[in-house]
């Protein structure tokens, strides 16, 4: 309890820090995940067509997944220098695979019967695509996009070891001084968001899940 009180109160004192704090961080969210979908919904979708192009793109952004986001933060500051550049970077590596992989996977899974049944009706390929495609894939779509939002919430905490700020700056300045309260004024806020993000995604995923028959 004094642990909490101690946290309140400094966060009272540097709240105009914290503000900027959140938004940073929320901008070291947003940016990753809407280069991460610009880039990974067409990419997804056009690999769901060619078994070769899946292949060599699911692999290639897999492979992303072994190496450390750390790790791609400081390899992307001699390109990107320090601050908001190579973190933008590292955490837009980290968010392409669920989102690639989920669409890949959300229109592979199609029953081809389906698509045939609506060109069947006269329906052109434009509208299979808008009207029974993606209605159906949208459900794993988000499901992807979840996982991306979640995992890039966390690890924007590394944004502050190159000067990017984000909420992480609190989390840092508390391992430092080794006080658990400043730990804290960064982490709270931190679970806070990450839980956000996983509330409404899947109230969002269960809303535009297909009926089932």
């Amino acid at each position: 309890m004094m642990l909490l009180t101690r946290a309140l109160s400094y966060a009272e004192h540097n709240s105009q820090m914290l503000w900027r704090a959140l938004i940073q961080h929320l901008e070291l969210v947003a940016v990753p995940l809407g280069i991460g979908l610009v880039l990974g919904l067409p990419l997804g979708f056009f690999s769901s067509r060619s078994q070769l192009l899946s292949l060599l793109v699911i692999n290639g952004f897999n492979s992303l997944r072994v190496i450390p986001s750390l790790a791609i933060l400081f390899l992307a500051i001699p390109y990107f220098g320090l601050g908001f550049g190579s973190a933008v970077v590292a955490l837009t590596a980290l968010v392409m695979p669920p989102i690639l992989i989920s669409t890949d996977v959300a229109f592979r899974s199609i029953e081809p019967a389906i698509r045939e049944a609506a060109f069947g009706m006269g329906m052109t390929t434009g509208q299979v695509l808008r009207q029974i495609e993606i209605p159906l894939a949208l459900p794993v779509i988000l499901a992807g996009l979840k996982t991306a939002t979640i995992e890039v919430i966390a690890s924007a905490t590394l944004a502050a070891f190159i000067g990017a700020g984000g909420l992480g700056t609190f989390i840092t300045l508390g391992f430092a001084l080794y006080d658990n309260a400043i730990l804290l004024v960064g982490a709270v806020p931190l679970a806070l968001l990450a839980i956000l993000a996983e509330v409404s995604l899947s109230a969002l995923q269960r809303a535009l899940q297909p009926p089932q028959t």
